[in-house]
């Protein structure tokens, strides 16, 4: 099902019923600042299965999406070098891969070391975030989830969706939050900060030098 948005003045009604959706195990997509993200809720472990399933095979290592720094300190451990290179780039079309809080690890009921961590600039993803009052599990919406090289920058126009009529398809997804606008074909910038000095794991469309 798709609800068409209004980017900057989104319908409350909308958001409470994709904010249910997602308490209830539900996925919902929406578009990002770089590309659609499908995501279920970070509290409801019938919704990590249902992404999890949608991944297939391959390893589970969805981005948490935040509105603010504030929900980063629960999840992560953030260093005063991570959140000063955080604020000047951030809201933005980066991940920081930071070292996993345990606590965090028992909440969500599987392991990981690391955690990838992403505060994007588009409004939709945000405003769900804070309506449902706890970050999301996000996956990028793409044709070959469960291909190993589909997350390599130079596939992104082969395997990226464009409208929210095509992410509508993808079997699993409940609500695909939709401004009606096409979003480019482009992947965001990864930075692993887990042993201390930023490390580029994928030059995406957020610069770094």
């Amino acid at each position: 099902m798709i609800e068409y948005v209004v980017e900057h003045n989104m319908d409350d009604r909308v958001l409470r019923r994709a904010c249910a959706l997602l308490e209830s195990g539900g996925l919902v997509a929406y578009p990002t600042d770089s590309s659609w993200g499908i995501g279920a809720s970070v509290q409801s472990k019938s919704g990590l299965e249902k992404l999890k399933k949608l991944k297939g095979t391959m390893s589970f290592t969805p981005t948490l999406l935040c509105a603010n720094f504030s929900q980063w300190s629960d999840y992560a451990e953030v260093t005063n070098a991570v959140f000063k290179t955080a604020k000047r780039l951030l809201p933005g079309p980066y991940v920081f891969v930071l070292p996993t809080l345990g606590a965090a690890e028992k909440k969500w009921g599987f392991k990981r070391a690391e955690v990838g961590l992403r505060i994007p600039a588009h409004p939709v993803p945000c405003r769900l975030v804070e309506a449902l009052g706890s970050p999301v599990f996000s996956l990028t919406a793409s044709r070959q989830l469960a291909e190993p090289g589909w997350w390599e920058a130079a596939w992104a126009e082969e395997v990226l969706y464009e409208y929210g009529g095509e992410v509508e398809e993808i079997p699993g997804v409940d609500l695909v939050l939709d401004t009606g606008e096409p979003l480019p074909k482009v992947l965001t910038t990864v930075l692993d900060f887990t042993s201390g000095d930023p490390v580029l794991l994928r030059q995406g469309v957020g610069e770094w030098s």
